[in-house]
């Protein structure tokens, strides 16, 4: 697929592409790319405190301002957490997404991880740049198919960097994301509802750090400071050439 300047990231739930991808997005960004960024869902169970009226409106607004940052667009696909479905109609409505942001380049969860939303997303996800071309399948919004053909498509890491079995999960490229780890560290930082909420049901008693400790980790294994891991699709009838490294070598 040739490359048209834009680039998409889909994410489960606000912060997941700020966890896991957002370095890289802020290499795209300063390199001239128009970045943006979807959630499923606002998060709605994010929370012990709130009801989830409220903790929905605090973490559309937390996404925006995040998104607001890297100067991206951000949409939600206003799913519900734990009651992402893999069916039709969210198939259509996340091939509504591609079309409307038109991306040759997506990046999403892997289609293994450590909670049903993520793995059910990255489904979605491969799904739609799939069907992105194909007219004779509708979408909510009536958004017409793109002609490009199937956008390049990447997983990121697995969260904590190992499978449920808790054994390491290795990815196939690293990119160093030292000069962009500030960035990543105050998109995250917008998310400021999600401290209490990842100390209490996730044990992370500080998240920030633990977004450093993981981007430190692969850093090492690329011997830079931080780093950013991914896997790529090169399945049929997906672009197999590693479209995103000649990007960033350049």
């Amino acid at each position: 697929m040739k490359d048209n300047g834009r680039i998409l990231a889909v994410g489960a739930h606000p912060d997941d592409i700020e966890f896991n991808c957002v370095g890289v997005l802020a290499r795209l960004k300063a390199k001239g790319y128009h970045i943006v960024m979807a959630t499923l869902t606002p998060g709605d169970c994010g929370s012990l405190e709130y009801s989830s009226q409220e903790i929905m409106t605090i973490r559309r607004n937390e996404a925006r301002a995040a998104a607001e940052l890297l100067g991206a667009e951000y949409y939600c696909l206003e799913e519900r957490d734990l009651a992402i479905d893999y069916n039709t109609a969210t198939r259509r409505k996340v091939t509504g997404l591609l079309r409307t942001a038109d991306p040759f380049l997506v990046l999403t969860h892997p289609l293994n991880d450590y909670m049903m939303d993520h793995e059910i997303t990255g489904r979605l996800v491969r799904d739609a740049c799939f069907g992105i071309t194909m007219p004779n399948f509708g979408v909510p919004g009536g958004e017409k198919p793109t002609t490009g053909g199937v956008p390049y498509l990447y997983y990121w890491d697995y969260f904590g960097q190992q499978d449920m079995y808790g054994d390491p999960v290795p990815v196939d490229i690293l990119i160093d994301i030292t000069d962009t780890i500030e960035m990543k560290e105050k998109m995250l930082a917008c998310h400021e509802s999600q401290r209490n909420w990842l100390r209490d049901q996730h044990g992370m008693d500080e998240y920030l750090e633990s977004m450093r400790r993981a981007a430190a980790a692969r850093g090492a294994q690329l011997g830079v400071q931080y780093a950013e891991g991914f896997r790529q699709h090169r399945g049929h009838p997906y672009p197999a050439d590693n479209i995103l490294v000649k990007i960033l070598e350049q």
